[in-house]
C-alpha cells in the first residue's frame, strides 16, 4: 500500500491506537510512506480510529505474549520511524520502548504521541482534547465573553497540536538520521502543540496588542467586520474585511454609507456597525448574498455545512474532496507538483498482511507457524 508520493520509500511501524497517532500515520501514508500497523490479534476494526487508518498493512500481534516484542523489533530494525500513542511507560512494559527499538535500529525516529507529554506532574493523568487545549491557554480565548469557553472540535489539540506535530517531528528526525546516522525520540504532546499553534496570540499579548478577555480582540468576534451573520433563510455568512480596502469594499457593496463607519478601528462605533450589519444580512438569503459578495473584495464566504462543502464550485474545481467506498473524504493535502498523492485503500481486517510482512522481514516458515500456533501472531480472515 506504499504510495508514489514524496515519502515513497519511507517505512513506518505504527502501534494501533486512536485519534492523533493514527492521524499522523494517515498523513504520512497519504504522502507515500509505507505504514505497517501492529494490530491486536483478534481485534475488530478500530471504529472511528480506522477512518484514520486507511492505507495500512496490518499484522496482528498479541503484544502481551512472550516473544511478541522480539517479532515487532525485527520489523523495527528495517524501519525509518515508529509511532506509539500509549501513556508513558506502557511501550516500555511491552518491551517496545525507545531503548529496545533504538538498540536494534540506531537510525530510528521513535515517535511518541500523548496529551500531556512524557514528563511532568500530569504525564500519567487521563485526558482528552478539551483538557489539553485548556491547559495550553488556547481554549480560554474561544467563544463569547458572557459564557464559558465552548467545547471546540478536536482539530487544534488532537490533530493540529498532536498528529500534525508528530508527523513534522518524525520527518525532521528522519532527515536528521539520514544526515548523522543517529535516531532519536520525538516527544509530541498535544498540550505543547496547541500552545505552539497559539504563538501569534502569545506574541500579541507580549506586545500588549491582545486583550486576555474573550470577544475583545479583532479576530475573536469583537470586530463587526470579522465575524459571522445570520441571513433571512437561517443560513450564515462570514466576513473578514480586516484591511481598510476590503472594509471599504464591504460597506460599498452593502450600501452602508453612514459616516460613523468611516473610522474602521474606532471601537466606540463597533456596536452600531454590528447592528447595521445584522440588519442588512437578515434582508436576504445566504445564497442571495453569495451572488452579490462571493469572489468580491469584501472577504466573504458562506458558512457551509460539511455536506454542503462537498458541492461548492471552488471545492469541486480544486478536487478538495474525493469519492471513496466510505463516502466522500478530503483529498490529501498539501499538493505537490512532482509527486502524486492519493488516499490509501481501506485497510483490511487485523492481520490481513501478517504472513506477507513476516516473510518479507526474513522470518522462516517454521518461525511463522510457531508464532501462529503460540497465539503470538494471527492472520486476518
Amino acid at each position: 500500500m506504499a504510495g508514489n508520493g514524496p515519502l515513497a520509500g519511507i517505512q513506518v511501524i505504527e502501534l494501533a491506537g486512536l485519534g492523533p497517532a493514527p492521524f499522523c500515520g494517515m498523513m504520512l501514508g497519504d504522502l507515500g510512506a509505507e505504514i505497517i500497523r501492529i494490530d491486536r490479534a483478534g481485534q475488530a476494526p478500530w471504529g472511528i480510529g480506522d477512518i484514520l487508518g486507511r492505507g495500512r498493512k496490518s499484522i496482528a500481534v498479541d503484544l502481551k505474549k512472550p516473544g511478541a516484542a522480539a517479532i515487532v523489533l525485527r520489523l523495527v530494525a528495517d524501519a525509518d520511524a515508529f509511532i506509539e500513542g500509549f501513556r508513558p511507560g506502557v511501550a516500555e512494559r511491552l518491551g517496545l520502548g525507545p531503548e529496545e527499538c533504538l538498540a536494534v535500529n540506531p537510525r530510528l525516529a521513535y515517535g511518541r504521541m500523548t496529551g500531556w507529554g512524557q514528563t511532568g506532574p500530569l504525564a500519567q493523568a487521563p485526558g482528552h482534547d478539551i483538557n489539553y487545549l485548556a491547559l495550553s491557554g488556547m481554549l480560554w480565548p474561544i467563544g463569547n465573553a458572557d459564557r464559558p469557553p465552548p467545547p471546540p472540535l478536536n482539530l487544534v489539540g488532537d490533530f493540529g497540536g498532536g498528529g500534525m506535530m508528530l508527523a513534522l517531528g518524525l520527518l525532521a528526525a528522519i532527515l536528521h538520521a539520514r544526515t548523522t546516522g543517529k535516531g532519536q525520540i520525538v516527544d509530541a504532546a498535544m498540550t505543547d502543540g496547541a500552545a505552539t499553534l497559539g504563538t501569534m496570540i502569545f506574541g500579541m499579548m507580549a506586545q500588549n496588542s491582545w486583550k486576555v478577555e474573550r470577544e475583545a480582540n479583532f479576530i475573536d468576534g469583537a470586530a463587526p467586520f470579522y465575524t459571522t451573520y445570520a441571513c433571512s433563510d437561517g443560513g450564515f455568512v462570514s466576513v473578514g474585511a480586516m484591511e481598510p480596502q476590503f472594509y471599504r469594499s464591504l460597506l460599498s457593496l452593502l450600501d452602508l454609507s453612514d459616516p460613523r463607519f468611516d473610522d474602521q478601528w474606532n471601537r466606540s462605533m463597533w456596536p452600531a456597525l454590528r447592528e447595521a450589519l445584522e440588519t442588512k444580512f437578515r434582508e436576504r438569503s445566504r445564497d442571495a448574498w453569495c451572488r452579490l459578495l462571493e469572489g468580491s473584495d469584501a472577504c466573504f464566504a458562506p458558512v457551509l455545512s460539511p455536506l454542503e462543502a462537498f458541492d461548492h464550485p471552488h471545492n469541486i474545481a480544486r478536487g478538495t474532496f474525493v469519492s471513496t467506498r466510505d463516502g466522500r473524504m478530503p483529498r490529501p493535502a498539501p499538493r505537490f507538483s512532482a509527486t502524486d498523492t492519493r488516499l490509501g485503500d481501506e485497510t483490511g481486517p487485523a492481520g490481513c498482511d501478517t504472513l506477507a510482512i513476516l516473510r518479507r522481514a526474513g522470518f522462516r516458515e517454521e518461525e511463522i507457524a510457531r508464532a501462529i500456533d503460540e497465539g503470538i501472531v494471527a492472520t486476518g480472515s
